[in-house]
């Protein structure tokens, strides 16, 4: 009787199968780097989008961020007392407490050349007390403490215009002045984004308040800790010194509290995770078709191998080690085809489209199940076939 080796490995047979057709080959490994595309373009804009909206964020000079306890999502509109900030600055560890105001709905920008109005996120703070991190600011603080001027974001879509610094445009139908640009970028709700002085602020935005000169309540409270304490532990000090309407997350958190929102509750993340199934399937089917083809051609090899004591797990394994390189062999151009499109459509569309360490393993374990599952289900012919009935 025939003995097989204890330890026989099918790659060389898998191996030799994948190379056996170069033409099918090719053809073959074109259309799974077609899916595998389609999957990292989807994922990317996914990605893209919700990096996009937690960019501001990240912007925050801070290590804590107060707010509404009601703020579900960044854009909205949720302001807090005001002085719940004076309250937080008695709190032990907490070096600073500084207001952010901001507007997202009433601040109606008119593009300085186009005369078009937009509406575009706003935000206002007190020059004395910086609280973002963008060098552009932090250099044009005299120029935002004199009245009616405002920065402008120099990433801004195209058909909102930014401006030279120097011309005059209008902000709620009142004229400013352009002193000059930063650089953040759209995100899926805002095609644009002004910076300007709590003081113009009140002024082109106040309401009731600026009857009686004062601020308006703060949308943002970000709080800076003092050397050797623990951001957490300031944290739960700030919850119990607060009431419960507000709510106190490290920046981490608030980053990832939008990061949530943006993939799960808002359209973002339900179209890209749909557009990135229908990759997954695409991709699926082509190697499920590709598989089953060349195991009908070559079903009396494995009939032969069956005939001289070679089991049936021994003979899936070859189908799913060569399903898994003709997913390697897809997936390489796929990722360079992928790298490129996003450098090209994040400069067109505006977005970070990055190509990530976390994508780039997410989307090498899709192109991996996809082959993996396609290979169990072409795999069939050669679990029922039978040597006597082949020869």
């Amino acid at each position: 009787m025939f003995t097989l080796p204890a330890h026989t490995s099918g790659v060389p047979i898998a191996w030799r199968n994948l190379f056996a057709d170069k033409r099918r080959l090719a053809r073959s490994a074109a259309g799974i780097a077609f899916a595998i595309v389609l999957m990292l373009i989807e994922l990317g804009f996914r990605n893209g989008f919700v990096d996009a909206a937690v960019d501001v964020i990240q912007a925050f000079d801070c290590d804590i961020v107060i707010t509404s306890a009601a703020k579900y999502q960044f854009a909205k509109k949720a302001p807090f007392a005001r002085r719940q900030l004076y309250e937080a600055r008695g709190v032990a560890g907490v070096a600073s407490v500084r207001a952010i105001y901001a507007e997202w709905v009433n601040s109606i920008w008119k593009n300085p050349i186009t005369h078009a109005s937009y509406a575009v996120q706003l935000f206002g703070f007190d020059p004395d007390q910086p609280v973002f991190l963008f060098p552009e600011v932090a250099a044009s603080l005299s120029e935002l403490r004199r009245p009616d001027t405002v920065m402008t974001d120099s990433l801004a879509r195209s058909f909102v215009g930014s401006g030279a610094p120097g011309l005059t445009s209008e902000l709620a139908r009142s004229t400013v002045q352009i002193v000059g640009h930063f650089a953040l970028g759209p995100d899926f709700y805002t095609d644009g984004t002004l910076i300007m002085s709590d003081r113009n602020f009140l002024k082109f935005l106040g309401r009731t308040e600026s009857q009686t000169g004062a601020l308006p309540d703060p949308e943002f409270g970000v709080v800076k800790i003092r050397a050797g304490y623990d951001a957490r532990r300031v944290q739960q000090a700030l919850r119990a010194a607060l009431p419960p309407n507000v709510a106190v997350l490290t920046k981490a958190d608030f980053v990832d509290q939008e990061t949530s929102f943006q993939s799960n509750v808002s359209g973002v993340g339900p179209i890209f995770g749909v557009g990135t199934l229908i990759g997954f399937a695409v991709g699926m089917m082509i190697s499920y078709l590709t598989l089953h083809s060349e195991i009908s051609d070559q079903l009396p090899q494995y009939a032969t191998l069956k005939a001289i004591g070679y089991g049936d797990w021994f003979l899936i394994r070859i189908v799913m080690q060569q399903a898994v390189f003709y997913g390697l062999v897809g997936y390489l151009p796929a990722w360079a085809i992928a790298f490129v499109l996003y450098r090209v459509l994040g400069a067109i569309a505006l977005l970070p489209l990055r190509m990530t360490r976390g994508l780039t393993l997410m989307s090498f374990a899709l192109t991996i199940g996809m082959c993996v599952l396609s290979a169990l289900l072409a795999v069939r012919p050669v679990i029922r076939t039978d040597p006597a009935e082949v020869f």
